[in-house]
């Protein structure tokens, strides 16, 4: 039996999209096709596989990238599908431990990444709010029908500027965990 989930998870979050994965699987419904936000699973037996998720550098189709995911794939793990640049594999746990990160400093380079494509989506947000702002105030005193529509769009990029904002900072005390966490064991 199949079954097909929408559920929508932030790039900060990948870490809850990875938890609820592997609560999927620990209930029988393995992880087969990603497309998001559309998960499908396959109904079997309970706790069967472990799911892990990561952000490459480069995107999937990218040599260097293929050469990553043959080389997870040579550990027993199987290369479920990409979203972007999002990959998703499972393994089975009668195979043993699935760890993608064995040291902080591989966690550390996981979270810089994630970081990297964050700044990328908060800029444009924030230009777009400025811009949106921008076009609002000169059109202010102007009897122009688009200034409902250029306040809305300031608004909703102001709002998103927001939350985004706020995952950045998550993922950022993230990594400042894992830093001094790394001079512990120094």
């Amino acid at each position: 039996m199949r079954k097909t989930v929408k559920k929508i998870f932030s790039v900060w979050q990948f870490d809850k999209e990875e938890q609820w994965l592997n609560e999927m699987a620990a209930q029988g419904w393995h992880l087969i096709s990603v497309k998001y936000p559309t998960y499908e699973f396959e109904q079997g037996e309970p706790g069967a596989y472990n799911i892990r998720l990561e952000l490459l550098e480069y995107w999937p189709k990218h040599e260097e990238s293929r050469q990553y995911i043959s080389f997870v794939e040579d550990t027993g793990a199987e290369y479920i599908g990409s979203v972007l640049r999002w990959v998703y594999f499972r393994k089975k746990t009668a195979d043993g431990a699935f760890v993608l990160y064995s040291d902080i400093d591989s966690r550390l380079k996981h979270l810089k990444r994630i970081l990297s494509l964050m700044w990328i989506i908060l800029f444009i947000t924030l230009y777009n709010t400025v811009y949106y702002g921008v076009v609002f105030c000169a059109n202010l005193f102007a009897s122009n029908s688009m200034i409902t529509a250029h306040l809305v769009w300031f608004g909703v990029f102001l709002l998103l500027s927001a939350v985004i904002g706020r995952g950045l900072l998550l993922v950022i005390r993230k990594k400042n965990q894992l830093c001094k966490e790394r001079t512990l064991h120094e």
